[in-house]
């Protein structure tokens, strides 16, 4: 097998895990959204400390904590990624699994805006019209759900601030991650703690099987994780920003056809918005992409 094909297998996989997301959380009830985030902190951080030891990285962390600058981006990401999960867990186990789509179908397009607005990047035709269809997307959903659909805006601008900020302290995925939990670990933990003291705590009262699925929430995290760093180094940008799109249509089906979630006449003209942004944006990318690779094959063969 070729180390691409394995890449792709790889990437699939992962976006696979993270589609499937959807149908894990609910099992973690009657836990909250915020004892299962809490959970799921402390469990990733002691698992991602565990696969920092396995592949010999401890010295790349020790390197991150002492950068003070790439420290305090991956701090301020840690809190960011946090409102991202607990978001994402409100609302897949509170029936808004078709928004959580909705949120990830989102934020390529945020990513651009964050481009023009906090980089400075210049936008093509086609860009500019992709974010005119998202905007149109939000003002005809909103009509629809007879609100913002926060919870897809809250996991899009999170997410997209994420990546920012991790771009920013450009580090390691899995590196950067440890860092990134082991900031809130703590805070998570005296919540997690503070619940068990009071009597709140589900961890241990809803049966060893129950237990069990709280602590997988490491191996849930990281996995998936680890699959998408192995295929980040085997295929190329082009393929990981196609497959991207793979787990929010895996989400968006488990809402639609497993969880029997509404989708009226409304809201498909709005997600349709969305995926035309979306189709329109990817054609400009591998347009861009294929543009840069004639020019500099030009280049060369001056």
């Amino acid at each position: 097998m070729s180390d691409q094909r394995r890449g792709m297998i790889f990437g699939v996989a992962a976006y696979v895990m993270w589609g499937a997301f959807p149908l894990y959380f609910p099992l973690l009830e009657p836990a909250d959204p915020f004892e299962i985030l809490a959970h799921r902190i402390v469990w990733s951080a002691l698992t991602l400390l565990v696969v920092v030891v396995l592949l010999r990285r401890v010295g790349r962390v020790r390197a991150l904590v002492a950068d003070r600058r790439r420290l305090a981006f991956l701090a301020i990401a840690g809190v960011t990624i946090c409102f991202n999960w607990g978001g994402y867990i409100w609302g897949v186990n509170n029936g808004y699994v078709v928004e959580t789509s909705l949120g990830y179908f989102i934020n390529p397009l945020v990513t651009v805006m964050f481009g023009v607005l906090l980089l400075g990047e210049r936008l093509r035709a086609l860009q500019w019209a992709s974010l005119a269809l998202a905007g149109l997307a939000v003002v005809v959903l909103t009509l629809d759900y007879g609100r913002l659909p926060w919870i897809a805006l809250l996991l899009a601008f999170s997410f997209g601030t994420y990546g920012l900020l991790k771009k920013q302290a450009n580090a390691g995925a899995i590196e950067s991650l440890t860092v990134e939990t082991g900031v809130v670990a703590p805070v998570a933990a005296a919540y997690a703690v503070w619940l068990a003291a009071t009597g709140a705590s589900h961890f241990s009262t809803e049966g060893p099987g129950h237990t069990a699925l709280m602590l997988s929430a490491g191996l849930v995290t990281v996995v998936p994780l680890v699959c998408f760093g192995a295929a980040a180094t085997r295929v190329p940008l082009v393929t990981i920003g196609l497959l991207q799109y793979l787990a929010p249509v895996l989400q968006f089906l488990l809402g639609v056809l497993y969880f029997d979630e509404d989708m009226p006449p409304v809201r498909w003209i709005g997600f349709g918005l969305v995926w035309l942004a979306l189709v329109l944006l990817t054609v400009e990318a591998l347009r861009h992409r294929r543009r840069q690779l004639r020019d500099a094959a030009e280049a060369a063969a001056l």
